[in-house]
């Protein structure tokens, strides 16, 4: 039997992107966002509220990164997620994280975080709170490749469980995509 529990931002999983802009100064910020995902070949969607300095950075620089949040930096991660940089602009470097401009767009890259989207604003609704980004670029540090390919196991990207306030590890293969089904064919 079910239990039903209404209409609620539920789903699983969700990702951990943890955003970063430079603000009017040029100064590095970060946001944590659950709320996201791709939504056409080279676009990502978010849905962020007009409040965070984030948001704000992206609107006047267009340019912004998402990088994957991982198990080695949760804390962090989190920490920049329950902060505001409205309140405590130096909350990057309070997190242990450091930064390198992207050659891509005008926004830093983490350099503790080591796979990221690179991001050009294409629109934000304020009254919905989307926001729509081009990836310009997918950038990874090597020491999370196999085969020239990005590694999940050794990026041990985080996910949020929303029922619970949780961040879990991704966890083994059990499949093969786009080959396991032709079994039923």
């Amino acid at each position: 039997m079910r239990k039903n529990f209404g209409a609620k931002p539920w789903t699983y999983p969700q990702p951990v992107f943890i955003i970063a802009t430079y603000d009017e100064d040029g100064i590095p910020d970060a946001m944590n966002a659950a709320w996201g995902g791709i939504s056409d070949d080279t676009q990502i969607a978010m849905c962020l509220s007009a409040g965070h300095k984030t948001v704000k950075n992206i609107l006047a620089r267009g340019a912004f990164t998402v990088s994957m949040a991982d198990a080695a930096h949760v804390t962090a991660c989190d920490y920049v997620g329950i902060v505001s940089a409205n309140d405590v602009p130096e909350k990057l470097e309070k997190a242990g994280f450091n930064t390198t401009q992207s050659e891509f767009v005008d926004a830093p890259l983490i350099d503790e975080l080591p796979m990221a989207l690179e991001c050009r604003l294409v629109s934000y609704d304020e009254e919905s709170c989307r926001l729509i980004g081009e990836i310009v670029n997918v950038s990874a540090e090597e020491s999370i490749l196999s085969d020239g390919k990005i590694d999940p196991a050794k990026l041990e990207p985080i996910i949020f469980d929303p029922v619970n306030n949780a961040y879990l590890k991704l966890g083994e293969k059990v499949g093969h995509a786009f080959k396991d089904g032709m079994a039923l064919k």
